[in-house]
């Protein structure tokens, strides 16, 4: 007779056997893959977030223009609005009504409260329109095929020309091409320093065309270029080949741009370069001397060349602003200068 508590050599040990625990090198590497895994996820989801995402914003975009300025008429006489030179001026990428050119015209049907009647129209009851810009032309084309696409205008015309001009010359051809000029992208400075020479003098010859087509009188306001990678020059992150002194070549025609508006009393510079700094592929890393916290909004359009409607509405205002404070004593009759 078996006695029951007595084991047997067939009866199974069923006592509990704690967990065999992994080795300590073996738990290192796991908190190790976890903890990289962790940043991994994480410096992703920061990249995307302060590198490839673009969030326009919304509402009104750029400086505040006073209405004041707005409020009486300019003048009688008969003006005209002239567009001329690249993609900016006629409007690439903007929704119906809401160019540059168009804005300045006419106030757009969903205008913001703020900017209603602060146009071109309200204070320039005989203003006509003639906008002769081509998207993607260099400066070399506005003085070949643009120029003659200005007419002579009778001497009781006032000429109020918006111009963007040398922007091509600078991106083109995207380095796809070796670097010429008129399509400079990849170009060094020193290879360039002939281009800009050029540049400067024929700058001078577009604007003293447009000035001998005004014999009543005009006034230019030019843009100088803006800077999609707000001044960083990673020309890569903006799905670009690598252009290593391509700020440096963006800066010396931004310059001729400068001191030619700054040496001629009929050229007004605009701005654009400044306004539009940190709306680039930037414009959401805070961390950054030119984040606009109350406003950053990416300002280019899907080709990255050309403003989407919120830049075009700042770009608006620029001119808006600088017409304001130029256009009404120089549209002075001699008695009312008087």
């Amino acid at each position: 007779m078996i006695d029951p508590e007595t084991p047997s050599a067939e009866t199974p040990d069923i006592s509990p056997v704690a967990p065999a625990k992994p080795p300590k090198k073996k738990r290192g590497c796991l908190r190790w893959l976890l903890l990289f895994g962790l940043i991994s996820i994480g410096g992703t989801i920061f990249y995307v977030n302060y590198w490839l995402f673009h969030p326009i914003g919304e509402g009104p975009a750029g400086p505040t223009v006073a209405s004041t300025a707005f409020e009486e008429t300019w003048t009688e006489r008969p003006v005209v609005l002239l567009g001329f030179g690249d993609s900016i001026i006629a409007g690439y990428g903007a929704s119906p009504g809401k160019s540059v050119f168009q804005r300045l015209v006419n106030n757009p049907e969903d205008e913001f409260r703020e900017m209603l009647g602060i146009s071109l129209s309200a204070v320039l009851p005989n203003l006509s329109e003639n906008n002769v810009a081509l998207s993607g032309s260099t400066s070399l084309e506005h003085l070949d095929i643009l120029i003659p696409k200005v007419p002579e205008y009778s001497e009781d015309v006032f000429g109020i020309v918006i111009a963007t001009i040398g922007g091509n010359d600078v991106i083109h051809m995207y380095g796809r091409t070796p670097p010429r000029e008129g399509a400079m992208y990849g170009t060094t400075v020193e290879q360039a320093r002939p281009w800009f020479k050029n540049f400067e003098v024929r700058l001078n010859t577009i604007l003293d065309e447009i000035a001998s087509r005004f014999p009543g009188g005009h006034q230019v306001f030019l843009a100088d270029i803006y800077d999609p990678t707000d001044g960083i020059g990673d020309t890569r992150n903006a799905g670009l080949p690598a252009w290593p002194e391509g700020i440096k070549v963006l800066n010396a025609y931004n310059e001729i741009i400068r001191r030619t508006c700054k040496q001629r009393d009929d050229t007004t510079l605009i701005t654009m370069h400044t306004e539009f700094m940190g709306h680039g592929i930037h414009s959401r890393q805070f961390w950054r001397s030119f984040y606009h916290e109350d406003d950053p909004g990416y300002w280019y359009w899907d080709n990255l060349e050309d403003p989407n409607d919120r830049g075009y509405d700042a770009l608006r205002r620029l001119f808006l602003n600088a017409m304001s404070e130029v256009l009404p004593e120089q549209l002075k009759t001699p008695t009312e200068k008087n």
